[in-house]
């Protein structure tokens, strides 16, 4: 058996607001975008090098509040490049965790967690 590393998928509640956050502030790609018709809530792939996330509009595919850890090596030029974007709604900091990690913790506008992580492996 070959497993893949696993794909997250987040609920979103507003397409703008998840641009903003996802695409401008934490510079994702949007991928592909699908909708079943006109009228109907948007599921879309946004990826950031070998990080792809599910955003999805949907009501029954997820619920909000989910953590995520995500590893760089590079957290350091992250962190510069998040505060510089000066994104009014995160100023995020890293934290040197007890087991050795390094950490920076952003939340999206729907309460999703993302933890860059630095160190121990991850």
């Amino acid at each position: 058996m070959n497993l893949q590393a696993p794909t997250p998928v987040l609920r979103i509640f507003d397409e703008a607001l998840a641009r903003a956050f996802y695409v401008d502030f934490l510079g994702f790609s949007v991928d592909w975008e699908h909708r079943f018709g006109d009228n109907f809530p948007l599921y879309m792939q946004v990826s950031q090098g070998a990080c792809s996330l599910h955003l999805t509009g949907h009501h029954g595919d997820c619920c909000p509040g989910a953590s995520l850890r995500i590893a760089t090596p590079q957290l350091d030029a992250l962190h510069q490049r998040l505060v510089g974007a000066d994104y009014k709604h995160a100023k995020p900091g890293i934290e040197l965790k007890p087991w050795g990690s390094r950490e920076m913790t952003v939340t999206d506008p729907f309460g999703n967690r993302l933890t860059f992580v630095e160190g121990t492996d991850a």
